[in-house]
């Protein structure tokens, strides 16, 4: 009988001591790990001339890595800044009558003056005034209409300054410079292919540092924080490997937990997503599974 109330109670002690092992050895959170993915696509048209990218590649923010053909750009550029030498010259041009007017305005208004005091001393006549008047009149209304033409000249010259900004601006963009640090996911166009605006030429992500999403339950919460230190174990040849992540965003709604993530019974239950960065030294990878720890002193038993 005694023998019988050991054993009983090593099996108690057994479950026990197997049941706290369990919850101790059991993740946080699962997940994938994520990188912003940047597709960059092609700004103008024409042939690729020049596309230095292959798959894996590392590119630097700015780097020059391809140029479409701006001959046709070019060739616009040209005759626009043609037209505005023609132009410019007929504005010249506008702008010496105007100045030939004013002169002899200036010119009437002088005689205008003398006319008037001949006529009060009696010495000339009101007819002789009544002229300079009707010339004065006449040479305003030119210089009027002149300045009128002149503003449309002036017009024609803004709208060509606008154009020629436009090619300057299409032919800097067909020069394809890389927009972010990163590596390239993949490849979507090949040298001297010709491409409209807007066609993807590759997809590239900053793979230094990846992001960990995992889902965890509303009693969780109150372990987490934003800024917050964990390990983050993903599978290795023998047991796991352990990263250092930082809580970086925590989802403020719930949602229900992803079907990939969970078993067919946890689905209906909600979850929050949790973003974790983790420093990668090269062998972390978009899509691989990972685990969250909470605890950073959790051992990193294999399940």
């Amino acid at each position: 009988m005694k023998i019988n109330k050991i054993i009983i109670g090593l099996a108690v002690f057994s479950f026990a001591f197997s049941s706290c092992k369990k919850d101790d050895t059991k993740a946080d959170g699962y997940g994938n790990f994520e990188a912003t993915e940047t597709t960059v696509s092609a700004e103008s048209n024409g042939k690729l001339l020049l596309f230095r990218v292959e798959d894996g590649q590392m590119l630097k923010k700015g780097e020059l890595i391809g140029v479409v053909d701006t001959t046709q750009l070019s060739l616009k550029k040209e005759q626009l800044q043609a037209t505005k030498n023609v132009i410019k010259a007929k504005s010249k041009g506008v702008l010496s009558q105007i100045s030939v007017l004013k002169a002899q305005l200036k010119t009437a208004y002088t005689n205008r003056t003398r006319i008037k005091n001949l006529l009060k001393e009696g010495a000339s006549t009101q007819q002789r005034l009544d002229n300079v008047n009707g010339q004065i009149d006449v040479l305003t209304q030119k210089i009027s209409s002149v300045k009128t033409q002149n503003a449309t000249v002036l017009n024609e010259l803004k709208s060509i300054a606008s154009q020629v900004k436009q090619l300057d601006d299409q032919i800097k963009k067909s020069s394809i410079k890389n927009p972010v640090d990163g590596t390239v996911l993949v490849k979507y166009a090949e040298p001297f292919e010709i491409v409209n605006f807007g066609k993807p030429l590759y997809k590239i992500a900053d793979l230094s540092t990846m992001e960990l999403r995992v889902y965890v339950s509303e009693k969780q919460l109150t372990s987490i924080k934003i800024g917050q230190k964990v390990n983050v174990k993903v599978d290795a040849v023998e047991g796991m490997n352990t990263h250092q992540g930082t809580i970086t965003w925590i989802a403020s709604s719930a949602e229900f937990t992803p079907k990939i993530i969970q078993t067919k019974e946890e689905r209906v239950n909600l979850v929050y997503a949790v973003k974790i960065e983790v420093k990668n030294e090269g062998s972390l990878k978009i899509g691989m599974p990972a685990e969250m720890w909470i605890n950073l002193g959790k051992p990193a038993t294999k399940k």
